[in-house]
């Protein structure tokens, strides 16, 4: 299983963003996917997950402004990140995860400037 995120970068508070987690090695319509972000001295928290029949949950500190979707055709779940705050900076980080196994890809560092 691999996935690969990309999409991070340097943004001023109130831009956007999107990242993308390319997800291969599985059956990806069957999987839930789930974004992740851990800034520097905390731990990994859940930003939002994706079903795999297209539910969503988000973490209360980004609803509103961040959508996770999904395009099974590609392989792809995508965060997209509105109204970035300096508190959203930190490492994203896709995760899938099937029974008792996680797979985390590595991450995309999104910075948010004030």
């Amino acid at each position: 299983v691999q996935l690969q995120a990309s999409g991070g970068g340097l943004v001023q508070a109130g831009e956007s963003l999107r990242l993308s987690c390319v997800a291969s090695g599985i059956r990806f319509s069957i999987y839930h996917m789930g974004w992740y972000r851990q800034a520097p001295g905390k731990q990994r928290e859940l930003v939002a997950i994706i079903a795999s029949g297209g539910s969503t949950n988000y973490a209360d500190s980004v609803k509103g402004r961040f959508t996770i979707s999904r395009d099974n055709a590609k392989n792809t779940v995508y965060l997209q990140m509105n109204s970035l705050k300096p508190e959203d900076a930190g490492v994203y980080y896709c995760k899938t995860w099937f029974t008792a196994m996680d797979y985390w890809g590595k991450g995309t560092q999104v910075t948010v400037s004030s």
